[in-house]
């Protein structure tokens, strides 16, 4: 399965697992490096980053790691290592920023997974070829990536709004705009190539930044 995986999507598939399956074990070294609102706002920052390092089970971590075999990929050849090193990078700090400013005024709120930097890879390989078919488990029929990627937002706000699962959907977000912004900023003749599949991509995520905030009065 891992044949001609790019070398550096093997290192930080490998780097998942092992600081994940320490996490399985050990609640200490999980608590340590877990993202807590309370503890980011304080002097503990680097939460921020090494919380997407930690997984809280297997099916959390297999997902994650799946989804970036899958996409990472195709965002390296394009953009190339390093292009792909800052979306993945960007996107997971972006994941862990927007959950912060949605849940600024609950302390303990906390949260794990790679599942920010992994968003912002998926929609950045959306953008980077729209008309991709994606199969999902429960669809028979092919899904044109452009619909896929406004979906996934879609259903995260109201996942969001609704507190549904135990899933961070603010990461999702963040990491998914994430990887929208700077996919565009490293390989803008997008705004040529994709113009109509961009602003798609774009209105969701300009009416979240927008309105964001007013989710949780709804």
């Amino acid at each position: 399965m891992l044949e001609g995986i790019d070398p550096i999507i093997l290192i930080i598939i490998i780097t998942n697992v092992l600081f994940s399956i320490k996490g399985f074990d050990d609640y200490v070294f999980l608590d340590k490096y877990k993202f807590q609102v309370g503890r980011v706002l304080g002097n503990e920052k680097l939460r921020m980053l090494t919380s997407g390092f930690l997984h809280v089970d297997w099916m959390h971590l297999g997902f994650n790691m799946y989804a970036l075999y899958m996409f990472g990929g195709f965002v390296s050849t394009i953009l190339g290592p390093i292009s792909f090193l800052i979306i993945y990078f960007g996107s997971l700090l972006a994941g862990s920023f927007y959950t912060l400013h949605y849940h600024k005024n609950e302390p303990y709120y906390s949260a794990v997974g790679a599942s920010g930097a992994v968003s912002g890879i998926v929609y950045s390989s959306i953008l980077l070829y729209p008309g991709m078919e994606l199969f999902l488990f429960f669809i028979p029929i092919p899904i044109p990536g452009y619909i896929f990627g406004v979906g996934y937002l879609l259903y995260s706000i109201y996942g969001m709004k609704k507190q549904l699962g135990n899933i961070g959907h603010a990461a999702h977000l963040g990491g998914a705009i994430g990887g929208f912004v700077l996919t565009l900023i490293l390989n803008p003749i997008l705004f040529t190539t994709n113009t109509i599949f961009v602003i798609m991509l774009a209105v969701p995520i300009i009416l979240l930044l927008l309105f964001g905030d007013k989710l949780k009065s709804l």
